[in-house]
């Protein structure tokens, strides 16, 4: 069409990713996200609100029972797939860490990297981690009792305020890999990552709902993640000691288990986080 250029940059509208599908939020509402260091819109994204909040959960609860039911190797095969979607979508990430969230040319290579590696990091312990911290349990009497880890169900993640791609993927990877399912809560200056992972996410072969994520600001959404009672885990990575508190309140309602703040990648501690420990006695003898 004359007068107009070639290489018009059209800004991305970025959605949520709720239940395997990318909606709108229910609100109408958005913010812009800009080019590191301009005022030229990258994209603009959905700014969720507390129904989307409900809208998640209520994804995330119907998927966590089958996810849980499924084969521990079957878990880790996924995990291991979104590590080739990822790797798949270097460029993409690149560009996105580089341009829009203004991290340094020299860095870009190594979130990605730790990214990518935190995915296959966690699907190898998705068979394995049974058998580390199972037990068998010496008892006096007629009973064999053992220990087993199984899932809490579903957690919701609140991402640290300071973007660190290795480290929220690392989280969301631990929470799954225990055959839990997440609501995941992105800040505003994590937010233009959620396109390229949801795309990651959707072409995985990850069952609908165990993973969604929200852009949104949480100042707005704190109190319905705390408060909502078909959350049975709450994580915070921020430091916000105000809202820790915050957080650890609202919890006792249901008796959410709270995790906090940590800077450990890639550890087995990070998915113990997130699994419950249940003993069985069973009789045994005459």
């Amino acid at each position: 069409m004359a007068g107009l250029s070639s290489d018009l940059a059209i800004p991305k509208t970025i959605k949520l990713f709720i239940g395997g599908e990318f909606p709108r939020t229910e609100s109408g509402r958005s913010f812009p996200c800009y080019y590191a260091g301009t005022k030229k819109v990258y994209a603009n994204l959905c700014l969720a609100s507390r129904k989307d909040i409900r809208t998640a959960v209520t994804a995330a609860r119907d998927a966590q029972k089958s996810w849980a039911e499924r084969s521990a190797y079957n878990r880790g095969q996924i995990l291991y797939r979104m590590a080739e979607m990822a790797e798949g979508k270097r460029l993409e990430f690149a560009e996105i860490l580089e341009k829009v969230i203004g991290i340094s040319s020299t860095d870009v290579k190594g979130e990605i990297d730790g990214a990518i590696d935190s995915f296959v990091y966690y699907a190898g312990w998705c068979d394995k981690y049974q058998q580390v911290i199972g037990a068998v349990n010496p008892v006096n009497g007629p009973h064999h009792n053992f220990t087993i880890p199984e899932a809490t169900g579903v957690i919701a993640l609140i991402c640290d305020d300071k973007f660190d791609f290795a480290k929220i993927v690392s989280d969301i990877a631990a929470i799954v890999a225990g055959g839990n399912s997440a609501v995941v809560l992105l800040p505003e200056g994590s937010s233009p990552i959620l396109a390229a992972l949801s795309e990651v996410l959707a072409t995985s072969d990850l069952p609908k709902g165990v993973i969604n994520l929200l852009s949104g600001n949480i100042e707005e959404l704190a109190n319905p993640f705390g408060s909502h009672m078909e959350i049975q885990s709450l994580c915070y990575r921020g430091t916000d000691q105000k809202r820790i508190s915050e957080f650890k309140t609202l919890a006792v309602e249901n008796m959410k288990r709270f995790v906090g703040p940590t800077k450990k990648i890639m550890t087995l501690e990070n998915l113990l986080d997130f699994v419950e420990y249940k003993t069985v006695w069973h009789p045994i003898g005459n």
